[in-house]
C-alpha cells in the first residue's frame, strides 16, 4: 500500500508546454508521489493561447476550473467553461483554443505510465 500524501499548492512547479502556445502544466500527483494508477495535472491556457491538433495513446478526463475555451475532439467543437467535464478517448484527435480575455485552467487525470503524443497536421 502506498503512503498518504498531501501536496501544498506552493510545491507545484509549472512548466511551459513547448508544442503549444500559452499552455503551462503542473503535475499535482503521479507515480513519483506514490499514486500508482492515475496522474492528476493542472493546466493553464493563456488568453489567446492554443494547443495544436494532436493524439495521445491514453485517455484524458478533464475538469474545467476557470475561464472559457473551445475544445475540438474528433471534428466536433465544444465551448466549455468552469464546472464542465470532458472525456477525450485514447487516440482521439483533439485541440484547445482560448479566444477569451482571461486565462483558463483545467485539471487533467490520466492513467500513469507512458504516453505517446503525436501532432496532427491540419488538413
Amino acid at each position: 500500500m502506498s503512503e498518504p500524501l498531501v501536496r501544498s499548492a506552493s510545491e507545484i512547479e509549472y512548466e511551459t508546454v513547448d508544442a503549444a502556445d500559452g499552455l503551462k502544466k503542473g503535475v499535482l500527483l503521479n507515480e513519483d508521489h506514490g499514486a500508482p494508477n492515475v496522474a492528476i495535472r493542472r493546466f493553464t491556457l493563456d488568453a489567446g493561447g492554443e494547443v495544436p491538433r494532436h493524439t495521445n495513446e491514453i485517455e484524458h478526463e478533464q475538469h474545467v476550473l476557470a475561464g472559457e475555451y473551445t475544445v475540438g475532439i474528433e471534428g466536433e467543437e465544444y465551448e466549455v467553461e468552469a464546472g464542465d467535464s470532458i472525456h477525450v478517448p485514447a487516440g482521439a484527435t483533439h485541440w484547445y483554443e482560448n479566444d477569451g480575455d482571461e486565462e483558463a485552467a483545467f485539471l487533467c487525470a490520466v492513467p500513469t505510465g507512458d504516453d505517446s503524443i503525436e501532432l496532427v497536421d491540419d488538413e
